[in-house]
């Protein structure tokens, strides 16, 4: 005798309302979550190596140099000798006597003066040589000569022509920094495209338009990369020129403080140079990233 089978309903497994269904907005995160804690994690990821290497190279120099007989000084004896110049670089007790921020700001405006003019000359001759093959062949291997000419043996021409030490100076820093921004501007007019140069026909663009409108833009990235090495090369050349020159600039500062065997204020200086130098390449850095959206080389 067979017993029936009893069939069972299977369980519908319902799943509960969500929070839209019934009306219920979703707990927004919050602004410490959403938007505070992700930018210290960048802040702390960017800030911290560095924080960490120097920490690191400080105590290893520390012992190093905190042995009787040391030639250089360590980080102790020099805050203790040019404490000074690192808490007040603005103070001025007479002519020649003044803070290292005054001095750096007086080489600067040498170094924007002469770096404003090799930016310019720069970029026009490079268009040109980009632009004519005939330019490229008689002018690059002569610029490619030029270009390895140390700043400091520019420098007794420079005096010979100007008899001033003040254009001197500028001289150095427009010969030393305008051949990479020639070099590179030429490059960047050369790897324009030839589809560019096509539209520029069909529109019927004159000489000027052509520049504006599709030179520079394409070579934008090029343009930059020519600037920003050469602002390096600027910074580097006005340091080694006001050493001859003499004047107030931070050049003849530490030229002065060797004659005088201040180390310990040589080194402040060192690093007063090595932070306006990086400040001046993030600069042109981020210029060159608002113009050219980007696109120019890191």
């Amino acid at each position: 005798m067979n017993m029936p089978v009893l069939k069972t309903e299977p369980k519908v497994m319902t799943a509960l309302p969500s929070a839209e269904v019934l009306g219920i907005a979703p707990p927004k995160p919050s602004f410490v979550r959403a938007r505070l804690l992700p930018a210290l994690g960048d802040i702390a990821a960017n800030v911290l190596p560095p924080l960490v290497m120097l920490l690191i190279i400080l105590t290893v120099w520390q012992i190093l140099c905190m042995k009787p007989g040391a030639t250089l000084p360590s980080p102790t004896k020099i805050w203790s000798e040019a404490k000074d110049l690192i808490v007040d670089p603005f103070f001025v007790a007479g002519p020649q006597d003044i803070g290292l921020g005054w001095r750096v700001l007086v080489s600067l405006q040498r170094v924007a003066i002469g770096y404003g003019f090799a930016a310019v000359v720069g970029i026009m001759l490079g268009t040109i040589i980009g632009q004519s093959m005939w330019a490229m062949r008689g002018l690059d291997p002569i610029f490619q000569v030029l270009r390895t000419i140390s700043p400091l043996a520019w420098l007794p021409i420079s005096l010979a022509a100007f008899r001033d030490s003040q254009p001197s100076a500028i001289f150095v820093i427009f010969i030393t920094s305008v051949w990479p921004i020639i070099i590179n501007t030429a490059v960047g007019i050369r790897n324009i495209p030839q589809d560019y140069r096509n539209v520029a026909k069909v529109l019927r663009l004159n000489h000027l338009e052509f520049f504006w409108k599709i030179m520079i833009p394409s070579a934008a990235p090029y343009i930059f990369t020519g600037l920003r090495i050469g602002i390096g090369l600027s910074w580097l050349a006005i340091v080694a020129a006001e050493m001859l020159t003499g004047g107030v600039g931070i050049g003849f500062f530490i030229w002065d403080a060797w004659n005088s065997s201040r180390l310990s204020d040589i080194v402040v200086a060192l690093v007063y140079i090595g932070l306006v130098g990086f400040i001046l390449d993030r600069i042109v850095a981020m210029l060159a990233t608002i113009v050219t959206r980007g696109t120019a080389a890191n």
